[in-house]
């Protein structure tokens, strides 16, 4: 492997790591309603529990709500009993075949709470940045040993990974400040 397919590989996965920073801080309940918070329900499909977004339509009525139209008229009430049965505190309320799934009002200690997770997300996100610098340097380490590389490639290598990884770190700050303040938001 050489020096390029280093940092390109190291680049790739750092980009993984912040997708996947993004696809869970859409899971954390802010005050608005957003169907990727039911991402997490699963239903009990005749025997197999399948993602709530595979037996049901999923959308917002208005900032506060989520409707869950059922693709078949006998799911509505596992439905319904899957999204209360979740750890999320959601109360829906059936309308005939329409399963309305309203966001209660979050409390100020609630808020607290979730953005800590939001920071323990972020955290975790760093250390795999970080991880992944100090793989990408022990390759380019062992491509030193190997004499496959020179001393100044490690140097120049070594500081365009730091500058990369610098880059990443401020991208998942800025990712979580800015989930922060919508939690916050009243």
């Amino acid at each position: 492997m050489s020096i390029e397919e280093i940092k390109k590989t190291l680049d790739a996965k750092m980009d993984q790591s912040i997708a996947s920073l993004k696809n869970n801080l859409t899971k954390i309940r802010t005050g608005r309603a957003n169907p990727a918070l039911l991402d997490t329900v699963h239903v009990d499909y005749y025997g197999s529990m399948v993602p709530l977004s595979q037996v049901a339509n999923l959308s917002l009525i208005d900032a506060r709500t989520i409707s869950v139209q059922p693709w078949e008229k006998n799911m509505a009430p596992k439905i319904e009993k899957a999204i209360r049965d979740s750890d999320l505190g959601l109360n829906p309320s059936s309308m005939g075949e329409l399963i309305r799934v309203p966001m209660p009002a979050m409390t100020e200690e609630r808020r607290r709470e979730l953005t800590k997770v939001v920071r323990g997300e972020g955290e975790g996100a760093k250390v795999a940045v970080r991880n992944l610098r100090r793989d990408a340097n022990e390759a380019v380490k062992k491509l030193v040993k190997e004499k496959l590389a020179s001393e100044d490639d490690q140097k120049r290598c070594e500081a365009d990974v730091q500058k990369t990884t610098d880059k990443h770190i401020a991208e998942i700050d800025r990712l979580v400040a800015s989930k922060e303040q919508d939690i916050m938001a009243v």
